[in-house]
């Protein structure tokens, strides 16, 4: 997320249609293989595991994985270039990532 905001003056991401995701999902796999990051975190507030779009828009749209996302610890999330699914992913793994302006 900072080197997005450093450097292009973006955010992460946010996906709000399935439409978008496949976009995404469509644009990320003519540059990687590897599930790059979209902006949504998993984490702990006031004791409920809530997920939310680093760039505070709504949280009105998901397309989560079966068993995802992981409510045990504060997590980050890929967008699969194969299914399109995302995936709870521990936040400093290295992976390209989606940023918009």
């Amino acid at each position: 997320q900072r080197y997005c905001q450093d450097v292009y003056r973006g955010q992460l991401a946010s996906v709000h249609s399935a439409a978008r995701n496949q976009e995404l999902q469509k644009l990320a796999r003519t540059h990687t293989v590897l599930a790059p990051w979209i902006g949504a975190v998993t984490s702990c507030r006031a004791g409920q595991w809530e997920s939310h779009w680093e760039d505070s828009s709504p949280w009105n749209y998901a397309n989560w994985a079966p068993i995802h996302p992981i409510r045990t610890v504060t997590t980050c999330t890929t967008l699969s270039t194969r299914d399109g699914l995302w995936r709870s992913r521990v936040c400093f793994q290295l992976r390209p990532f989606i940023c918009q302006y």
